[in-house]
């Protein structure tokens, strides 16, 4: 029995290889090429339209003639109060929406690499609620030792004790089951609303305000400050999860054939979990608490293109980002004068898709058991 294991080893080694160049055929590099240019064309519509649409209404033609004014390239000014909602209010909501919808999508297509399974997400197994308890720890504790990134450097700490707990919970025989995951990260998010709660019980009216906020998830409160709060944690990690596309497409088809072919498996899974943390942290710490969009984007574009991380990272990204402003659109004009909190509408869209995915994965593996 000895004498197979070496000889399975190449067999394994070829399969991946033979699987990694068919994810880069013609045909699919110009799927690839056509989802990008779509998405960054919608992306580029969805942001003019958020940016000049709302109680204040902007042409789109001003919003570009201001853009161009601003950078130096002809156009011209918006009036006073034009010039005011556009590049107090608008842009800097516009731009967050892009950041936090970015790091969760993005996040969300690491999280199912490292884990090797669908149904892995940030909000989903815990970590955006964790992140929220640093969050709303700070807020309730009134903490302030790194001055306005204190509740950012809270949530990051907690969201990557979450996803360490989660990661070290969720493992079993040398791999993570998908059961075993989803109702770890319903204890987890149990454990993390109930700390909430108590934060709550203690805090005064101001604090209560401001918890809230954490616990609906809305961009209503972006501000160029904030933008570049969160801006260079969300940066460093969309540069670095592109350079483990490749590894962690080796890291699909099982984790000795991922050893053989030099992927130092711990070592690559530890990096990934703090880049994932990192992302999600930023966006907790600014946004709140916004579920599905890691679990929704990552799936629509593998139905699309296939599961070739190369592709499916960056768009992620770019898919979270177009999401993300579509839905804060829609939660500032749908009950116009009222705002709608994002992170309900995200769950609303979100939670049959991730209950259709339950069913579909359960009918292709024959049950779990």
């Amino acid at each position: 029995m000895d004498v197979r294991k070496p000889a399975s080893s190449p067999k394994r080694a070829a399969d991946t290889v033979n699987a990694a160049r068919q994810q880069f055929t013609p045909a699919r590099r110009s799927t690839a090429f056509l989802l990008t240019a779509g998405l960054v064309g919608a992306l580029f519509l969805v942001s003019l339209v958020s940016a000049g649409y709302g109680a204040y209404d902007i042409p789109v033609g001003d919003v570009i003639a201001s853009a161009q004014h601003h950078l130096g390239l002809g156009g011209k000014p918006l009036d006073r109060v034009g010039e005011s909602v556009l590049w107090n209010v608008r842009l800097p909501r516009v731009v967050l929406a892009l950041l936090v919808g970015a790091s969760l999508g993005c996040a969300g297509a690491l999280m199912q690499g490292v884990f090797g399974n669908p149904l892995a997400e940030p909000g989903v197994i815990g970590i955006s609620a964790g992140a929220a308890v640093g969050a709303v720890a700070s807020i309730a504790f009134g903490l302030s030792f790194f001055g306005n990134w204190t509740i950012t450097a809270c949530a990051f700490v907690a969201g990557l004790a979450t996803v360490l707990l989660v990661y070290v919970l969720s493992r079993a025989g040398g791999k993570t089951e998908v059961v075993t995951l989803i109702l770890t990260g319903i204890a987890v998010n149990a454990f993390a609303g109930a700390l909430i709660g108590l934060f709550i019980f203690f805090a005064d009216n101001a604090q209560i305000t401001q918890i809230t906020f954490w616990q609906l998830g809305s961009l209503s409160q972006a501000t160029w400050p904030k933008v570049l709060a969160v801006l260079p944690c969300a940066l460093l990690g969309l540069l670095i999860a592109p350079f483990y596309a490749r590894k962690l497409d080796l890291l699909a088809l099982g984790e000795r054939p991922a050893r053989h072919l030099g992927v130092d498996v711990e070592r690559l899974r530890i990096a990934l979990v703090l880049a994932v943390a990192l992302l999600t942290a930023s966006a907790v710490a600014v946004a709140g608490i916004i579920t599905f969009v890691g679990l929704l984007v990552p799936h629509l574009l593998r139905m699309a293109h296939g599961p070739g991380h190369r592709f499916l990272i960056p768009g992620s990204a770019l898919g979270g980002a177009l999401v993300l402003a579509v839905g804060d659109l829609a939660a500032r004009t749908i009950a116009e004068p009222a705002e709608l909190p994002l992170g309900v509408l995200t769950a609303l869209f979100g939670s049959p898709f991730f209950f259709w995915l339950l069913r579909r994965t359960r009918r292709k593996q024959g049950g779990w058991a």
